[in-house]
This record gives C-alpha cells, sequence and structure tokens, in this order.
C-alpha cells in the first residue's frame, strides 16, 4: 500500500512502546511497527531527511533509531547515557550532527551523533521545560521551571552564557523560533505567551492572551507568519503575527489612585489625614496606571497587545479604544481534548495533537493556516 503520511506516537508511562502510524489507500492509519522500549518513553524527535527517531527515556537514555525507507522497520544505531534523571526535550540537529536534550538532572548536554560522544554540557538552575536551536548563530533556548529562558552560546565542546529573560510568572513548557524573523516564542504554565523579539528590535517582549489554561504546545507556520498554540484547557489558537504588535506598559506604583488620588489600603498615613477608607490596587492593562476599581471599572478586548480576552481598562483608555482597535488578531478552536502535544507539519499542513485521553487527532490546518 502507498504511504501518503507517517505519523510517529508514543505513549508515557503506561504504555512502552513506539508505534509508527501509516496513512493507507483506504484513507485510514493503521500502525506498521510496534516496538517496546526497556522503560517509559518521555519525549522524541524525528528527522525525516536521515529518517532518524530519537527518543528520550525516563532513565535517563536517549535512544537512537533509524526507520527504513518503508517505515516497516526500525534498527538501533546509538545509545546516548546523557542525563541521571528523566529526559524533558531532545532535538537533532542535523547541520551540525548534534543531539541535544535535557533532563530533570538540571543538565542541558549535547552529543555528537556520529560518534556518540559528549561534547559539552550545562547547569540549569531548574530542570529544563523548552528547548530551541538556532543553526545560524549555534544559539541554544532553554526555557526551565524557573520561567527563565536562558540563551547559550554553543561551540564544539563548550558554551557560554549570552543573556536570560524573565517574563512569565509561571514555568515554561514550550519554546517556539522563527529564524527567519529571529522571534522566539514562550508559552507558560501562567496561561500566557511571550513574543522574544532577539533580532530587528532586541528586547521586545509581546504578550499574547488567549488561552485559559497552561500551554502545552507552540509551533509557526512562517510562510504566513501565524503562530499556532495549543493549551490544556483543549484550546487551538492561531495568532496572525503579520500585524504590528504592542508591547504592554509595564505597571506602575502608587500609595493612592492615580486618577482620583483616593489612598490604596496599605496607606495609612493619607488614610488617616483623609479620613477614608483606603481602596484595592488595580491596573489599567493599555496604560499600566495604579487606579481604584471605581477608575478602573470598563473592560475590553486589546488584540494588538495580545488581550484577545476582555481586560480592566481605565476610563479614559476605554474611550480612545475604537471598535477597530477591537478588531481580534486571532482564531480559536476546541479539540475537545486536554492536549498535551503539538506538532505541525507546513508541508502537507496537518496538524496533530495528542491529549491525556490516549487519543491522536491529526487536523486539517490548510482553512486557517493559508
Amino acid at each position: 500500500m502507498l504511504v501518503s503520511v507517517v505519523i510517529l506516537q508514543f505513549f508515557l508511562h503506561s504504555n512502552r512502546t513506539i508505534r509508527v502510524w501509516m496513512k493507507r489507500d483506504s484513507g485510514q492509519y493503521w500502525p506498521s511497527i510496534y516496538h517496546a522500549m526497556p522503560s517509559s518513553c518521555s519525549c522524541m524527535t524525528f528527522n525525516p531527511e536521515t529518517r532518524r527517531l530519537l527518543v528520550g527515556m525516563d532513565t535517563g537514555n536517549v535512544f537512537e533509531f533509524i526507520l527504513s525507507e518503508d517505515y516497516n522497520k526500525m534498527t538501533p544505531t546509538h545509545t546516548y547515557q546523557a542525563h541521571q534523571g528523566r529526559v524533558t526535550v531532545v532535538l537533532f540537529v542535523l547541520e551540525m550532527e548534534w543531539l541535544l536534550s535535557t533532563g530533570q538532572d538540571k543538565t542541558f548536554t549535547w552529543h555528537c551523533s556520529e560518534s556518540g560522544q559528549q561534547l559539552g554540557s550545562y547547569h540549569t538552575s531548574a530542570w529544563v521545560s523548552g528547548l530551541q536551536f538556532d543553526v545560524e548563530t549555534r544559539h541554544a533556548f532553554v526555557g526551565d521551571q524557573s520561567g527563565q529562558v536562558t540563551i547559550l552560546k554553543l561551540e564544539q565542546d563548550s558554551c557560554s552564557l549570552v543573556t536570560t529573560f524573565k517574563g512569565h510568572t509561571g514555568n515554561v513548557t514550550a519554546l517556539c523560533w522563527d529564524p527567519a524573523q529571529r522571534v522566539l516564542f514562550s508559552g507558560s504554565s501562567d496561561h500566557s505567551i511571550i513574543m522574544w523579539d532577539i533580532g530587528g528590535r532586541k528586547g521586545t517582549a509581546i504578550e499574547l492572551q488567549g488561552h485559559n489554561d497552561k500551554v502545552q504546545g507552540l509551533c509557526y507556520a512562517s510562510h504566513t507568519r501565524q503562530l499556532i498554540s495549543c493549551s490544556a484547557d483543549g484550546g487551538i489558537v492561531i495568532w496572525n503575527m503579520d500585524v504590528t504588535r504592542q508591547e504592554t506598559p509595564e505597571w506602575l506604583d502608587s500609595d493612592s489612585c492615580q486618577k482620583c488620588e483616593q489612598p490604596f489600603f496599605w496607606n495609612f498615613k493619607q488614610m488617616w489625614d483623609s479620613k477614608k477608607i483606603g481602596l484595592r490596587q488595580h491596573h489599567c492593562r493599555k496604560c499600566g496606571q495604579a487606579l481604584c476599581g471605581k477608575c478602573s471599572s470598563k473592560r475590553s478586548t486589546i488584540p494588538l497587545m495580545g488581550f484577545e480576552f476582555e481586560v480592566r481598562v481605565c476610563d479614559g483608555c476605554h474611550a480612545s479604544i475604537t471598535d477597530e482597535d477591537r478588531a481580534p488578531t486571532a482564531t480559536f478552536h476546541d479539540s475537545k481534548h486536554a492536549i498535551v502535544y503539538l506538532h505541525y507539519e507546513p508541508t502537507t499542513g496537518c496538524l496533530l495533537t495528542s491529549g491525556t485521553d490516549k487519543v491522536v487527532k491529526l487536523w486539517d490546518m490548510t482553512p486557517v493556516v493559508s
């Protein structure tokens, strides 16, 4: 039977298997390989050019396989003793012949895939949950459980710290790199996505708020400049990144409302002097001013700032936001399952999601990513 699409699927913890599913002439998907592993699989990556499949394990090892041309056989080639704990992310860089991996032992390592030898390692402050690599500059982007993103410059057998970003209040759960625009996207358990402009406007950080639960996966369609994100809430969001977005302002500090000057509840002196009860502090999401509830009672979407849901704004900012400003820059789709993994294949326009229900779904994204 002709094979038109290949899907690699693995189950975590409860099933120590790797399965290769192929689309048959009937249009249905059937497994051609059922390979049992010695322990539970924790992550994987597949390189279609070389048909290399790399699987990270709970034991800290990374197993490498070569799939046959007809995808009906997988041959083990290397076992990398990469970590002392569960492997969290594994990447293969064909141009460098490097295997990059991270583990719960708070270590980032890279190996030579030709010799199988470890080339170097870097100890992180928390265990890593997101990893991306830029081939041109040899920069590794490492997101961890503290909410921090670390940028490392890799050499053949050493690395150096370039900088760190901290913008999330929760742990980093996913990273996505666009080498053309030199933009890094990070998703977090705080339900938010941050776009870090590494290239043109260095240091610029754009927030995207469109999920009600932790972000589980990010993919970027560079040909249409659309970001695809998924969440544990089952939502899939398609973000239009071909618009001029604005940074959200920093929240200002004040002891009293910056509109009506009513004291906040910790401002004991002003409360005593004015004989008024202190009020709770809020912030306008558009201007960042510290305000009382009365002066920030309005709600509005601000899509160009990444707020696709209604957020608190002050009365003045609410009046300045036009209907055109409220035009959405994202579309929302319900996957009908709590997503734990996401992969987008731009050549076919297919999106694959895997959920906590142990169901793998394949979506035709051509109507929305085009």
